[in-house]
């Protein structure tokens, strides 16, 4: 399977109800080849009218990030937890999280990122542990079959507590410093 073929496979999906009152399904964007993936919550409004993950207030900031770590958004790889948007902006209840697990699944599958940034709670307790607490794991490094995991604050949480900037900074500077040791090693297995 490809990643256009399990697109299409959701982009027909009704498996729970989000997906008649969302506008679209926003399935993830990026690099198919990425070696880093970001995995937020759900859909906002901005979203879910535009059709693409992350480009509201909190994807303008996380852009922001991006560019201040020497990130590129087209060399990672960007989606969410749920794909289509929740009403209200409410947190996804725990069916409609089962209904796109495979999914999210599948995108880790075809993607085979080295590293995977939990952006929020919601994908903190969806790929790490569902009793884990953001405020207390933030920034350290987790691993589920051979990715590294690194969860930290949803860019919104910034937006909401500007006090949460500082650690997200220097969860960030850890991400590039990991991040660079892989690619380094990865580019020495190729000689």
């Amino acid at each position: 399977m490809t990643l256009g073929q399990l697109e299409a496979e959701c982009l027909d999906c009704n498996k729970c109800a989000l997906r008649a009152g969302a506008k679209q399904v926003i399935f993830g964007e990026g690099s198919p080849d990425a070696r880093l993936m970001f995995v937020g919550e759900g859909p906002g409004r901005h979203e879910d009218d535009l059709g693409k993950p992350f480009v509201g207030a909190a994807g303008v900031l996380l852009d922001k990030i991006f560019k201040a770590s020497g990130l590129k958004r087209e060399e990672v790889y960007i989606t969410n937890v749920v794909k289509c948007r929740p009403p209200g902006n409410r947190m996804p209840t725990a069916k409609e999280i089962r209904a796109c697990g495979d999914y999210l699944k599948g995108q880790i599958q075809l993607v085979k990122p080295s590293i995977i940034v939990c952006l929020g709670a919601l994908a903190t307790k969806t790929l790490i542990n569902p009793q884990a607490r953001i405020t207390r794991i933030r920034g350290e490094w987790f691993e589920r079959n051979g990715i590294k995991i690194l969860p930290t604050f949803h860019p919104a949480a910034l937006l909401r507590d500007p006090g949460k900037k500082r650690p997200v900074w220097e969860d960030f500077k850890e991400l590039v410093r990991v991040y660079r040791d892989i690619s380094v090693e990865q580019m020495d297995l190729k000689w």
